[in-house]
């Protein structure tokens, strides 16, 4: 048996649809993942301030702060978690999301999405 510590990923899910959730929450946990979870951004600025976490999975629609106001609040206040950001969305028509996504420049989920899909972006995201 290997003495060698094993990194445990931390990664929270900001996502308000119970589905999704329960989606991420068995593929991740799965995967060997620390996963937390959070409906909305404000949720999840309140777990940022207890945690750190090595990536963010952010939904774009969602209630009170939603994920394009969420991810001004990392720009601004942890600049270094940018790189540790992915999207999903259902809302790929919208003009509005399209140039938001491309210019965060950062990957995206299109929901729904396969759990095989899920694992690929997060290990390339971590990796």
């Amino acid at each position: 048996m290997s003495s060698s510590k094993v990194t445990k990923w931390k990664i929270l899910v900001v996502e308000d649809e119970l589905r999704i959730r329960q989606v991420c929450r068995r593929v991740l946990t799965s995967q060997g993942y620390h996963v937390d979870f959070a409906t909305n951004g404000a949720m999840a600025e309140n777990r940022l301030m207890g945690k750190d976490y090595d990536l963010l999975l952010i939904d774009i629609k969602t209630p009170v702060v939603n994920g394009k106001e969420f991810y001004q609040n990392i720009e601004d206040r942890y600049p270094k978690l940018l790189n540790r950001v992915i999207f999903t969305t259902g809302d790929v028509a919208s003009e509005d999301t399209q140039d938001f996504l491309k210019q965060a420049g950062r990957p995206f989920l299109l929901k729904p999405f396969t759990p095989d899909e899920l694992t690929a972006i997060v290990k390339e995201a971590l990796s």
